[in-house]
């Protein structure tokens, strides 16, 4: 009870400080505001100007068949930020169900980006993107699905991906997509 008192006294006295001095108050808590928003700003403008070095990096080809498979899908959640995707996550790896990049569109749908960061004779074949097939929609809740990698898919693999409607992008239109001159995948 008595400490009850002494709560509801020292609550009595900081209202009665406050009120009497309403305008300092409001003063401090502009400028806090204004503070606030000043280390928002730079902390957005230094993340703008990361993600725009790291992508100017990735205008040709050739960094991407040189990374390794964990660096091509922060390069492909780095494009797909510069071309305007929103809550764009890295996912891949063990136990990631055929999702290595998840993304917002700029039109608002989301997009399941399975990464092969393979060499020039290594092909994507139909297991990888029949396992595509089977989580972006149900597991993953994506509108889209689309399979980049730095080489090529088998035969099957492409006539399953045009089947079902998995986009494709191969290393040729991997390098027109870094480029800037290509389509993104959800295009």
């Amino acid at each position: 009870m008595l400490a009850a008192a002494a709560v509801i006294s020292g609550m009595a006295v900081v209202l009665s400080w406050l009120a009497t001095h309403l305008l300092l108050v409001g003063v401090i808590l502009a400028a806090a505001t204004v503070v606030a928003a000043v280390v928002l700003r730079v902390r957005v403008l230094a993340r703008r100007q990361d993600l725009e070095a790291r992508v100017a990096q990735l205008r040709h080809i050739g960094p991407f068949l040189s990374m390794s498979p964990k660096a091509f899908e922060h390069a492909l959640a780095d494009l797909c930020r510069r071309d305007g995707c929103t809550k764009v996550t890295v996912v891949g790896g063990a136990g990631d169900l055929a999702a290595d990049v998840l993304a917002t569109t700029p039109t608002g749908q989301r997009i399941l980006i399975q990464a092969k960061r393979y060499g020039p004779k290594t092909f994507v074949g139909s297991q990888d993107v029949q396992k595509v097939n089977g989580t972006y929609r149900d597991v993953h809740h994506c509108d889209l699905a689309a399979v980049v990698t730095t080489s090529s898919l088998t035969k099957a693999a492409t006539a399953f991906c045009t089947q079902v409607g998995i986009r494709v992008v191969d290393r040729g239109a991997l390098a027109l997509w870094a480029e800037g001159t290509g389509k993104p995948p959800w295009a």
